[in-house]
């Protein structure tokens, strides 16, 4: 477990279990969230977004957490390990929500400076949506991967709090 990609719904806790993780190897967590989002909510552009992650999976170990469907490829071919955060959407909603009332009008650890967390419909709409529109091509995408990557689909919080206490015990 050099090369980490999480993914997962938005609400799914990606962010949170990239730093946990990152606690528990020592390793520096890259939050895409973070490096794509200038302030006011200005998306970086695609191209942006391909240089920035093919630099970022050059290192030897790394920690990346993030959908952005359009260079997940990057990512996956990379890494050699994915963890795939498999959530119930009712969960992931709730989540969302629970979020932009705790960060209100402030910017999250994991967002680009000057992002003030906002939760809007559209983003809502992705959320519910995830499983029937995303969910398939995601699960599809991690099955045609090499055998030599490991794949973690954690269905629950609880499997992600077992999944990390299994590995601070592995690494002592």
């Amino acid at each position: 477990m050099k090369r980490i990609a999480i993914i997962g719904s938005g609400g799914a806790g990606k962010s949170t279990l990239a730093r946990k993780l990152g606690q528990a190897l020592n390793r520096e967590v890259s939050h895409l969230d973070a490096l794509f989002w200038k302030p006011n909510w200005v998306g970086v552009p695609r191209q942006e977004q391909i240089i920035v992650q093919t630099e970022l999976v050059k290192q030897e170990e790394w920690i990346i957490d993030g959908n952005y469907g359009g260079t997940l490829d990057i990512r996956l071919h990379a890494a050699d390990t994915i963890i795939y955060l498999d959530y119930p959407r009712l969960l992931c909603m709730y989540r969302a929500i629970k979020r932009s009332v705790q960060y209100r009008n402030k910017t999250r650890p994991d967002m680009g400076a000057g992002c003030k967390e906002k939760v809007d419909l559209r983003f809502l709409k992705w959320i519910w949506e995830y499983p029937k529109t995303t969910r398939p091509d995601i699960l599809s995408r991690l099955q045609q991967l090499s055998d030599e990557k490991q794949v973690v689909i954690l269905k629950s919080p609880s499997e992600a709090k077992r999944f990390l206490m299994n590995l601070r015990k592995v690494m002592g």
